[in-house]
């Protein structure tokens, strides 16, 4: 069993920054790799950026690239995702998600684990 618990998120201005975290189960961060997902009102689910488990290779989504980071303390079991130059259209329910690779959240394919979601509203 996996779990994840996220944290952050909240209202910002446009141009504004917000972190998410994601702590993890022990030795999840060995095993699975780790990724956020959003999904805004009226629309579909969108992967978002996802770091593997062995490589630390990272992914990033078009709308969210060169804006948006991905890391992991392996120390603190904890994937951070750090936003930066946000946009109104940034704004949805951010879940944290557990797949065996990252292939998973790059094809918006259904994860073995999910966060409980965090909103995050961007006003313009």
């Amino acid at each position: 069993q996996v779990n994840l618990a996220q944290s952050g998120g909240g209202n910002v201005q446009a141009g504004g920054s917000l972190r998410l975290s994601c702590v993890v189960s022990e030795f999840t961060l060995d095993y699975w790799a780790i990724g956020w997902f959003r999904q805004a009102p009226g629309k579909e689910r969108e992967g978002v950026s996802c770091i593997s488990s062995s490589d630390d290779n990272t992914w990033y989504a078009d709308s969210v690239k060169g804006r948006f980071t991905i890391s992991r303390d392996n120390a603190k079991n904890t994937v951070y995702l750090q936003m930066n130059s946000l946009k109104p259209e940034d704004t949805a329910v951010y879940h944290c998600a557990a797949a065996e690779f990252c292939g998973t959240i790059i094809r918006n394919s259904r994860p073995d684990y999910w966060g409980q979601g965090t909103q995050v509203t961007v006003s313009s």
